[in-house]
């Protein structure tokens, strides 16, 4: 018979029930399978597929549930190996079993036979085609181990648990902007480069105590939202290579020539350089000579004082992302915020902003604005050097990313900062802010953790969203159910 890789589970609960088979049922290991009483259908959301069913393997009668699945793997996808609520099945049916394994087991360890139906049903009485791309199983959506039984659990549990977790990943942001200050106070005091506090100084940096008092600098204040604004900008795969760029890079290094009239060129040259997208060697082509023979040519000088650490090309990420998101591109939006910040007082804006606007939808609005920034010149046109695009870029750093810094970076670098100088007023309006915030686009973890919950709708407010992010990274990826608030309901 045809070969399918999956069938829908509703059609092999009816061919259960109905006991609607071509051939006899065996064990893998040729033992006789003989169903007594397939069980009663289990009508609630949680728990196997069938109850009390009485089955006869080899010379022994079982009495216990029948689980039902698509494929062998689902037994585990699906979380039944941890759940204890299965732990009285006594038969595990599926359709495929690519893995061509004999067994499952329950959470107290008891080995289970499991059966494929593939060759025990006919296609003439299957009345349905199988849609693969339908099927949960076979497409990229993310599917916790827990939605099957999800509504087991309450809709306000699930939600208040989310929303913790929302503002645990906050606390965590926070948590990691104190740190990375604590690192640049005590890097600027000994007058160190980069590198060394990582080697050579981790004693005196973990027994040294800090006091407010020690972050009244404001050299260190921009540094530190400079390198997370890096870091935000480089999106997945180029995250932390950015982030060491503006290390190596440091506003320090910068401020030099900020009374250049060539400022904005020297700076660009300064980064496609130590980035290593800009090789010295590279090749030109006549209609691009003039731009890039500039960023050449102002490297000659700045080669001479730069003696920090410089990138290759082979180290950035370019397959797989989408054009726009190239770090020739984010590098090229970091350069305009580096300017904003060095020289139009970006971070004295917010501030002011922040203190004079009431309106949390109009404050988010107006800070969100200065993180737009529209492409203009050579990269308009291009997204890597000597390749002019047909499409014209309109945004180097567009709305998405622009609520993604006001989120991950803004947010917690304000309540750090007001927290640090005693302004308990501003300290809990970026907090109001953050819970009343709703970012203009979402990502697929969160569309998809919001349907495996079952809190769709909930996933548009910021601090919800954040909170499935959490849920998704810290426990269902990492398989740690059994430590999640709703797992151990679940699963437990």
């Amino acid at each position: 018979m045809a070969k399918y890789n999956q069938i829908a589970e509703k059609q092999l609960h009816q061919i259960w029930s109905e006991q609607d088979f071509i051939s006899d049922l065996n064990s893998a290991n040729g033992e006789s399978i003989v169903v007594l009483n397939p069980g009663e259908y289990n009508e609630n959301s949680g728990g196997p597929d069938f109850k009390h069913a009485r089955i006869q393997i080899g010379s022994l009668t079982f009495v216990g549930d029948v689980e039902i699945d698509g494929d062998y793997s689902d037994w585990k996808n699906h979380g039944h190996n941890i759940n204890k609520n299965y732990n009285k099945v006594i038969l595990h049916i599926c359709f495929s079993n690519r893995q061509k394994q004999n067994y499952v087991y329950t959470s107290d360890g008891r080995k289970v036979h499991s059966i494929s139906l593939e060759n025990n049903i006919s296609v003439d009485n299957l009345q349905f085609e199988i849609k693969l791309a339908g099927k949960k199983q076979l497409n990229n959506n993310i599917n916790l181990k827990c939605n099957s039984e999800i509504q087991t659990i309450e809709k306000e549990f699930r939600r208040k648990f989310i929303l913790n977790l929302g503002v645990k990943r906050f606390e965590n942001k926070c948590e990691k902007v104190y740190s990375r200050l604590k690192e640049l106070k005590f890097i600027s005091d000994l007058e160190l480069k980069e590198p060394v506090i990582r080697y050579e100084l981790t004693k005196e940096f973990n027994e040294k105590d800090f006091t407010h008092s020690d972050f009244k600098e404001k050299g260190i204040w921009k540094q530190l939202f400079y390198e997370n604004i890096f870091e935000a900008l480089g999106y997945l795969k180029n995250k932390t290579i950015m982030k060491r760029l503006a290390q190596n890079v440091s506003l320090e290094f910068l401020t030099q020539f900020s009374n250049d009239e060539r400022y904005l060129s020297k700076l660009e040259s300064i980064y496609y350089h130590i980035s290593g997208l800009l090789s010295e060697d590279y090749l030109q082509e006549e209609n691009e000579t003039e731009y890039i023979a500039n960023l050449k040519n102002e490297w000659k000088t700045i080669s001479k004082i730069y003696d920090g650490k410089k990138f290759d090309e082979t180290q950035w990420h370019f397959l797989g992302q989408r054009p726009q998101n190239f770090p020739t591109i984010r590098i090229s939006g970091g350069i305009k915020l580096v300017d904003a910040i060095l020289n139009k007082n970006l971070i004295g804006t917010i501030i002011k902003k922040f203190s004079e606007i009431n309106s949390p939808k109009a404050l988010i609005s107006s800070i969100r604005a200065l993180f737009i920034i529209k492409a203009n010149g050579y990269w308009c046109n291009h997204y890597v050097f000597g390749k002019e695009s047909k499409v014209k870029l309109n945004y180097i750093v567009g709305l998405s990313r622009a609520d993604e810094i006001f989120v991950n970076v803004l947010l917690p670098y304000l309540a750090v900062y007001f927290d640090m100088f005693g302004n308990e007023t501003l300290s809990k309006k970026v907090l109001k802010v953050y819970n009343e915030y709703e970012q203009k686009h979402d990502n697929k973890i969160v569309r998809d953790v919001s349907t495996n919950l079952e809190i769709a709708g909930l996933h548009k407010k910021t601090i919800y969203s954040q909170g499935m992010i959490e849920v998704y990274r810290n426990y269902c990826s990492k398989n740690r159910c059994l430590e999640c608030e709703i797992g151990k309901q679940v699963f437990t």
